[in-house]
């Protein structure tokens, strides 16, 4: 099977709710960075009184992928049919949430906002 014929408004509301859930995790994970930012930074600064100067700080930002979402909602909302076809390869992106970055995403942002500590010279 290549591709099927779904509800548009379906489709919709399953793609707003997988937005929401990513977008969600990531408003998180940017407190919990930068949370984890500015204790890097502490640890860079007090080393640096003490005559070790860091200036690297390692740490890999939270994604966010909402744009990715936002095209295909934007698209549906402007399509005029009720019914739209989907390719087996959309259907796993936008329903099933399998695109390819969403473990790494999803792994990096969920550490972050659960307070937990990624990257840093210090870790």
């Amino acid at each position: 099977m290549q591709t099927i014929t779904v509800n548009r408004n379906d489709l919709l509301a399953r793609i707003r709710k997988n937005r929401d859930d990513h977008h969600a995790l990531f408003v998180k994970a940017q407190e919990g960075f930068r949370a984890r930012a500015i204790e890097e930074l502490d640890d860079m600064m007090k080393h640096a009184q003490s005559g070790e100067v860091r200036l690297y700080v390692g740490l890999e930002p939270p994604q966010d992928h909402t744009a990715e979402y936002d095209r295909a909602i934007d698209m549906l909302e402007m399509e005029v049919a009720e019914q739209v076809q989907i390719s087996r390869v959309d259907f796993a992106q936008l329903v099933r949430n399998e695109w390819a970055w969403f473990h790494s995403a999803t792994v990096t942002n969920t550490l972050y906002a659960s307070g937990g500590k990624m990257g840093g010279s210090h870790a």
